[in-house]
């Protein structure tokens, strides 16, 4: 990927989050079960607290961006169980309009609303900074991807699904990379996507699994669970 001169632009504009984990709530954790989290009157963030949470020991946050048109709700069965069965915390933001803002602007309200999140979840839960992955599907998928890879230095891991688009003015950190896509998608062809995407960021040094599926441009509920087992496996010493 190739890199340009962008301190002229503020950090927010460039995709850039003030927010860092490991740093030790403030507030009374929330109970196990799923909550608004009070950032947004409409369409607000969605937090998934598993069974089992010991107060201050630290626990994994996987954010899930949806797709366009889509909502918390739509991709909210492709993970629960997941955070259910192996305890972390699952954060469902929502775009303020039909997609995300740097599908059709640029970094805007999507970003800031991202960045309250994180900081209200981080006020309630000891997050661990290992274990912390950005993850989306089609236009979320894209979101992921960029916004992970300009925020590598916070984000762990990121895993995109069938995403469509790499829009990253800058590279920060080392997050794993996981991208999934169905050689059958009618929509975002893998040719023009995800190959594309695997190469550039094995060529610029990054940790990249590629899995490409028999299948159309859809979540595939078993492309999670390997998903899932990448984002849960513990870290080298």
């Amino acid at each position: 990927m190739a890199t340009f001169d962008t301190s002229f632009l503020g950090d927010s504009l460039l995709g850039r989050l003030s927010f860092r984990s490991g740093t030790l709530p403030d507030k009374q954790a929330l109970p196990a079960g799923r909550h608004n989290l009070g950032i947004a009157s409409e369409r607000d963030a969605v937090l998934i607290v598993p069974d089992g949470l010991q107060p201050g020991v630290p626990v994994s946050l996987l954010v899930m961006f949806h797709g366009a048109g889509g909502s918390a709700d739509k991709v909210l069965p492709f993970l629960i169980d997941h955070a259910s069965q192996h305890g972390f915390l699952l954060l469902l933001p929502q775009s303020q309009f039909p997609t995300w803002d740097l599908v059709v602007g640029g970094n805007g309200p999507d970003l800031e609303r991202l960045e309250k999140a994180l900081r209200e979840v981080a006020s309630r839960f000891y997050i661990d900074p290992s274990h912390l992955g950005f993850a989306g599907f089609s236009d979320g998928g894209s979101y992921a991807l960029s916004v992970g890879v300009t925020n590598g230095d916070v984000v762990s891991h990121v895993i995109a699904f069938s995403a469509g688009f790499m829009s990253a003015f800058q590279q920060n950190g080392t997050p794993r990379i996981f991208i999934a896509h169905g050689l059958e998608d009618e929509q975002l062809p893998i040719e023009t996507s995800a190959r594309p995407h695997v190469a550039k960021l094995k060529a610029v040094g990054y940790d990249v699994t590629s899995l490409e599926f028999m299948g159309p441009h859809r979540i595939e509920p078993a492309v999670v669970g390997l998903a899932i087992d990448f984002f849960l496996k513990p870290t080298a010493q």
